[in-house]
């Protein structure tokens, strides 16, 4: 006899199919839409993967578009306008009256990668927040912006948040780096080693990210291009 799982159990992978299937559909009608001329190809790449994770978590556990990049209403609209013409049905259920709920921490690496945008530019404004708003989520931060690896996270702030990049000197784990950063220019000890070299915990800020990207059971349709 078959015995099939709880009506929870059915839900929840329904759910999961939903998601993965929006992710990929997300990504696929933004990559299909971006205007090459406005938006560099890896670019859009992070935008449409980061924007597609937001959207599978709407289905996941409710959370809207605006919860998932930290982006309003009225910030979502004109970035995919700008970058994707023709693709605004991604955004297009995004609530105008709803605005970010930021937190403190949140705030302060919001803030610190504004400081430290390569030139300064509205893309690399909207970058900060949703690098910001994503790095709130529980996993590595390359896999929660919908990355293929820890290298395309690399190559993303040195393009874009450069003076940060160049102060990483020993590849510090991304988010230990940046919060490390927020910590020492608040006056906070992140911890009471004396120097990393000696440090116990060693593996937790420098060793490997590796692991599945959270869309890599998917196919990309859109390669994102050198720079």
């Amino acid at each position: 006899m078959t015995t099939y799982g709880s009506s929870l159990e059915r839900t929840a992978a329904s759910c999961g199919m939903d998601a993965c299937r929006e992710r990929q559909g997300a990504y696929d009608q933004l990559m299909g839409a971006v205007d090459g001329e406005r938006c560099e190809s890896f670019d859009a790449h992070v935008f449409a993967a980061s924007l597609s994770m937001a959207a599978a978590e709407a289905i996941i556990d409710g959370r809207s578009l605006t919860a998932g990049t930290g982006l309003d209403a009225h910030a979502l609209v004109d970035l995919v306008g700008e970058y994707f013409p023709g693709a605004e049905s991604v955004v297009g259920s995004c609530d105008e009256t709803e605005e970010p709920v930021v937190t403190p921490e949140e705030w302060s690496l919001r803030e610190l990668l504004t400081q430290n945008t390569t030139d300064g530019s509205q893309l690399e404004e909207w970058l900060a927040v949703v690098v910001t708003r994503r790095a709130q989520r529980p996993n590595h931060l390359w896999q929660d912006l919908g990355l293929r690896n820890r290298a395309e996270l690399s190559r993303l702030m040195k393009r874009h948040f450069a003076p940060l990049a160049d102060s990483n000197t020993r590849d510090m784990k991304w988010k230990k780096f940046l919060y490390r950063i927020i910590c020492r220019n608040e006056g906070l000890a992140m911890c009471t080693a004396p120097c990393c070299s000696e440090c116990p915990d060693l593996d937790t800020c420098f060793g490997d990210e590796n692991g599945k990207s959270l869309l890599a059971s998917h196919r990309w349709n859109a390669e994102p291009g050198a720079e």
